[in-house]
């Protein structure tokens, strides 16, 4: 019984750690995406449509999680979580291919993104943010032993490298003649982006 009753209130926590994670991901998203767009910044689009992934796994995982902390089963939820995975899955290759047309044509071209003061803050808060937000899913997932949230926690983890990525390239191309660092940066996201995709194909299927 005592068992039973710390394992609903970790899976408690756990839906507490994936709102804030949800809230963050929209606003992330919305001002990486507002940013990129303005700045003609591949880089920062990029990490902006990777949130919106994240976003929407975090929405299933919430509520995968509010269902075992309300003691039912899972059962019911698996036919949203593989709907929910084909939609990551499908937004993943969108961005891929983006990534790779958007930075191969701006660098042919020689198309000079702007610099984004918005899109520095953002990927800074974000270095900084997600791997405190990752340590505390990890406490968690300590009593729940969940597969899920395993890898929604390597999913944090993954956006905390992409940030870093995207906050490198976006300053360091805003020095003289440093233009062409965004798309180099935009290109180095597939590192992490490649593996996610593959992965959410599989799970998919």
């Amino acid at each position: 019984m005592i068992e039973a009753g710390l394992q609903a209130h970790a899976a408690r926590q756990a839906v507490r750690l994936e709102i804030v994670t949800v809230i963050w991901m929209a606003l992330e998203a919305a001002l990486a995406i507002g940013a990129g767009v303005a700045a003609r910044s591949v880089v920062l689009t990029a990490f902006g449509v990777d949130s919106v992934v994240e976003l929407l796994s975090g929405t299933v995982l919430a509520w995968r999680m509010s269902v075992e902390a309300g003691g039912a089963g899972i059962a019911r939820v698996d036919r949203v979580e593989r709907r929910a995975t084909m939609a990551a899955a499908v937004l993943l290759v969108l961005l891929c291919a983006y990534v790779v047309i958007s930075s191969a044509g701006g660098l042919l071209l020689g198309i000079r993104p702007d610099g984004s003061v918005l899109g520095i803050v953002v990927a800074a808060v974000a270095v900084i943010g997600m791997p405190l937000l990752a340590w505390a899913k990890r406490r968690v997932n300590r009593r729940l032993q969940s597969a899920a949230l395993r890898a929604d926690i390597a999913e944090t983890v993954t956006c905390a490298y992409m940030a870093g990525v995207t906050l490198a390239g976006v300053a360091l191309s805003m020095l003289p003649g440093a233009w062409w660092l965004q798309y180099v940066a935009a290109l180095a996201l597939l590192i992490w982006l490649v593996p996610e995709t593959k992965e959410a194909l599989e799970a998919a299927r």
